[in-house]
């Protein structure tokens, strides 16, 4: 049992790392706050005046911010639905016995391990490239005229590119609880001779529901802050059809040079993004305790 000295000891031992961590979080953060009052831009020189909640009206009128929000929750719902479904799918293919059975379960799993630029580049100058990318040659073998999936559907392309990503996430998940599924209820059930469809529904889906809830919560939480995939293919377009608000905050304060403006614009993504998590987190906990 720890003596009250030892427990003194234990906290001046991690209170350095612990003021560091705080410092390392709280000082941007209270500047960034500080500097969403300002008029703060690079590219007028002279003071920085107090201009109060202007940048924060300006930032949530603006036309491009909802359209940045409708995105956002666009690209969070659809990679959510893609890797969840194909997640179960892959899932509950590769807990079936196969020849190859391991090096198939890491091919399936490297694509996580992909830098998210990197990942993006071959999407979009191998796969996705309408001159000579994969896609290219295949709709010209068939006859097709190939599609410029960038520009014609640049939304859907990032969806694609980030599902990509975070598939082989959701399998490692969701593969893992299918393995702690005892045996015995499906020996059971297919004794009774419930079909196969049956014992996935009943049997399997209701195990995997909290995996699929952590899943949901920690893929949400990323995915609010997608910014590399849209900066390497789309840059945010064409026009804003592709922006979310993380490049939107980008584009205010480095492409703009409105540090007031982007401030402002990084505040609301942090408090929308907390609003989420706190949403989500009481919503899937209550999933977890049942």
């Amino acid at each position: 049992m720890a003596t009250l000295h030892s427990r003194v000891a234990a906290r001046w031992m991690i209170s350095p790392s612990v003021v560091l961590l705080l410092g390392w979080m709280i000082v941007p953060l209270a500047m960034t706050v500080y500097f969403s009052f300002l008029n703060y831009n690079l590219l007028i020189p002279g003071p920085h005046n107090w201009i109060g909640l202007q940048n924060y009206y300006f930032f949530l009128t603006d036309p491009a911010f909802s359209k940045a929000l409708w995105n956002t929750i666009e690209l969070v719902l659809g990679v959510l639905l893609i890797t969840t479904v194909g997640g179960v799918a892959l899932a509950a293919l590769l807990d079936q016995p196969m020849w190859g059975q391991g090096i198939v379960r890491i091919l399936v799993i490297a694509p996580f391990f992909v830098m998210p630029t990197v990942s993006a580049l071959v999407w979009k100058n191998m796969l996705m490239n309408p001159v000579n990318g994969l896609f290219a040659y295949l709709a010209t073998a068939l006859g097709l005229h190939p599609v410029d999936f960038l520009a014609h559907a640049p939304l859907f392309s990032i969806i694609i590119i980030v599902a990509w990503q975070w598939l082989p996430f959701a399998t490692l998940i969701l593969l893992t609880s299918m393995q702690s599924l005892d045996s015995e209820q499906i020996e059971a059930a297919e004794m009774d001779g419930a079909p196969a469809i049956s014992r996935f529904i009943y049997i399997t889906l209701p195990h995997l529901a909290r995996s699929i809830a952590v899943v949901i919560l920690i893929q949400t939480i990323f995915l609010l802050s997608v910014f590399a995939e849209i900066l390497v293919t789309t840059n945010g377009g064409p026009g804003n059809a592709s922006t979310n608000i993380t490049y939107l905050v980008y584009a205010q304060s480095l492409l703009q040079f409105d540090v007031g403006g982007g401030s402002a614009g990084g505040i609301v993504a942090v408090v929308l993004a907390n609003i989420v998590a706190v949403f989500l987190m009481r919503m899937i906990g209550k999933n977890l305790e049942a």
